[in-house]
């Protein structure tokens, strides 16, 4: 089978709004998760999608599962995030330039050399200038394996400069750079947190009902963003992604 992208989707929730928006026939399994490939009238022709699942363990194991038995041209995460309250909106599309994982915390050493080790850059330049293919705005994702306390609020913008936050999104693009394979993160705020709460923390079925306009988007917007990839510039490389630490380590 001739793969050219894999379309990777995390959390359960995301994963059966896309299976409800493109039902396959049927689903292979894999020791990661299940995937099928997409009926070409909804990404056109050799695209798989893949349920890696949720967290950086799951999300780094399936990243490289996929590149591995797939050998993909380009690999695509779809998703939630959640976003900060006042610096993004609800809805709102962001396209990973560079993730960074945030819950790693180093006592020994350099602190901020740790946190810089496992943040990534993702080069874009395929794309060209803007407008995208798709209405999105250019963004750094910032990850950690918890959904986003109040308390730290404060710290993700200040810090960090982050504007939305999710699971995997760091891993995956850590793992992608350390094998060369593009990558494409496009991730929309399902959700926003301030320094007193998280919207629907206490409410799961209203953020599967949120996880499921998201995918909705996310999935009418797929085909224009891979069509954009196809109109790349011949032989377009990515750049190196990682620091060089990380990429010697």
């Amino acid at each position: 089978m001739d793969v050219k992208v894999v379309v990777l989707v995390s959390a359960t929730s995301e994963w059966r709004a896309l299976v409800e928006l493109w039902p396959a026939p049927s689903r292979q399994p894999s020791p990661l998760g299940e995937w099928f490939v997409l009926p070409d009238a909804a990404a056109g022709p050799g695209v798989v999608a893949f349920h890696g699942g949720w967290g950086k363990i799951a999300a780094a194991a399936s990243t490289q599962y996929a590149i591995d038995r797939f050998a993909p041209e380009l690999l695509v995460n779809l998703g939630t995030c959640g976003g900060l309250t006042g610096d993004v909106e609800r809805g709102e599309v962001l396209l990973a330039d560079e993730t960074l994982v945030y819950d790693i915390v180093e006592r020994m050493t350099d602190p901020d050399e740790a946190i810089a080790a496992f943040t990534t850059r993702i080069d874009l330049s395929w794309l060209g200038p803007p407008p995208w293919p798709a209405p999105a705005r250019r963004a750094r994702l910032v990850s950690a394996d918890c959904d986003i306390a109040p308390a730290q609020v404060a710290v993700l913008r200040q810090r960090f400069a982050a504007v939305a936050a999710d699971w995997e999104s760091g891993a995956i693009a850590w793992t992608a750079a350390r094998s060369g394979v593009p990558c494409l993160i496009l991730r929309a705020v399902s959700d926003l947190v301030d320094e007193a709460a998280g919207e629907v923390y206490d409410d799961y079925a209203e953020f599967e009902c949120r996880s499921r306009a998201v995918m909705e988007a996310l999935c009418t917007a797929l085909p224009a963003w891979l069509a954009a990839w196809e109109r790349r510039p011949p032989g377009w490389r990515p750049g190196p992604g990682l620091p060089e630490a990380a990429a010697m380590a």
